[in-house]
């Protein structure tokens, strides 16, 4: 008979005269009695007479078990593993009269899932991601990112309302006292008198810009204070950790100084740019060609607007790089290039996508209590909507209300994303997520056995 490959001839079967774990050479079952000694019968029903010198095991297998190589398989028994070359690809056919598919696609239980080998390939793909936290431990997509920077709002709202409570009450205080006591509101009317002079509109457009500017810096303190402390909290909540007020504030504060030096670098690069850019068109205009003067000012405006947005999208990520990693400014925003790098339209979509989404929930809470702040004031939404108001009290400490209320929505949203941005470009370009994994610890899907990643 011949042996094909991968297939065993019975011959060859396990019971070729050795008991198992036996040594040494095997017995023949009927030793004859000499050279001359005609060949005895075989032990089998139906089975033809050996030949002299065949030799018959002690153990044979009941009639009928063994059948050809390629003919079909007996009931209850496994099929054979196929031949070299054959591949795991489609399974065997079903063996007639028995035999049953397993949970992993192949016969008899082969193929299974953690089972021996498979018939067929039985595996469905590798397992879900870990997730010990608010997001699973692979490449995120747009809605993950959102929906994790939302489940840290709901699953730590204590901590993330706090701090965006302290710090928009803080901001927001400072801002309503400068406006009421300090910042000049009277002048800007010139701007909507057409009988004003050129002095008068002058005045009134630098009161009006250092008043944006005052109110502006204190945002930024505000945002950048908010940023510090919501990315330790997100970075927790990444991990499935819970973390307090102070907690963040202890690991963020070494790098609150470094914070602000990042943001106000980033403030002269893009007012350096502005200069630069307008710079041509401003001197064509002072040398006395006002009209091509003015395009070409109106021209550098927007290059330069298209350069910083180019720029700020590559360096939006340095300030969790600083954050978390305890990088220097340098460090920090060449890291930001280097994540962004390659993905800069998916970066900056993302967080445009996030930062409309965070400002179009707050003007839904901010616009009624403008509303509201004018009409309880002296003059009324009218004098609002003409931009003939005079501010008071009443309205500042409304209007203020309605903005703590929407920075505590803007600050987790944006710093959330931020933060998840940062976390998932490591994860594509650094496996950052077997780290996670690993910091994790063994409480949840993190724990050993679980497979990180996709």
């Amino acid at each position: 008979m011949n042996d094909t490959p991968g297939w065993a001839s019975p011959g060859s079967a396990p019971s070729d005269g050795r008991e198992p774990g036996a040594s040494g050479p095997a017995e023949p079952a009927d030793r004859p009695a000499g050279p001359d000694q005609p060949a005895q019968p075989a032990d089998r029903p139906g089975a033809e007479p050996t030949s002299p010198g065949t030799k018959w095991s002690k153990e044979q297998p009941p009639p009928g078990q063994w059948s050809a190589p390629t003919g079909p398989t007996a009931p209850g028994q496994a099929p054979p593993p196929p031949p070299p070359g054959q591949g795991w690809g489609a399974p065997p056919p079903a063996p007639p009269g028995g035999g049953h598919r397993g949970p992993g696609g192949g016969w008899g239980g082969y193929g299974a899932p953690g089972g021996h080998g498979g018939w067929g390939g039985g595996w469905g793909g590798p397992p879900p991601a870990a997730k010990p936290g608010v997001i699973p431990l692979r490449p995120l997509g747009v809605g993950e990112i959102l929906d994790g920077a939302v489940s840290t709002m709901r699953s730590y709202w204590r901590t993330v309302l706090g701090v965006s409570l302290t710090v928009a009450v803080f901001t927001e205080i400072i801002v309503v006292l400068l406006q009421g006591l300090v910042l000049d509101n009277t002048s800007t009317e010139a701007l909507n008198d057409p009988d004003a002079t050129l002095s008068e509109l002058g005045d009134a457009l630098t009161d009006t810009t250092v008043n944006s500017g005052v109110v502006f810096l204190l945002s930024l303190i505000g945002t950048v204070l908010a940023t510090a402390l919501l990315t330790t909290v997100t970075s927790r909540a990444v991990l499935g950790r819970p973390v307090t007020t102070a907690e963040a504030w202890r690991d963020a504060r070494p790098q609150v100084l470094k914070l602000f030096g990042l943001i106000i670098l980033l403030l002269l690069i893009v007012a350096g740019i502005f200069t630069v850019a307008m710079a041509p068109g401003l001197l064509v205009a002072a040398a006395g060609a006002g009209g091509p003067g003015l395009a070409l000012t109106i021209l550098g405006f927007l290059g330069g607007g298209v350069v910083t947005v180019w720029l700020m999208v590559r360096l939006s990520l340095a300030s969790p790089a600083l954050m978390l990693e305890k990088q220097s400014i340098r460090k920090a925003m060449g890291r930001s290039a280097k994540l962004v790098r390659g993905s800069w339209w998916r970066v900056f979509g993302i967080q445009l996508l996030a930062t409309v989404i965070a400002n179009v929930v707050a003007s839904i809470i901010v616009i009624p209590f403008t509303f509201l702040a004018a009409t309880l004031g002296g003059d009324g939404v009218g004098g609002l909507l003409e931009g003939s108001g005079d501010l008071g009290w009443t309205f500042l400490v409304v209007s203020g209300i309605g903005s703590v209320i929407g920075s505590m929505i803007t600050f987790p949203i944006t710093a959330g994303v931020t933060v998840l941005l940062y976390i998932d470009q490591r994860i594509r370009r650094e496996a950052l997520d077997l780290d996670l994994a690993r910091a994790a610890g063994p409480r949840g899907p993190g724990a050993p056995g679980a497979v990180p990643g996709s």
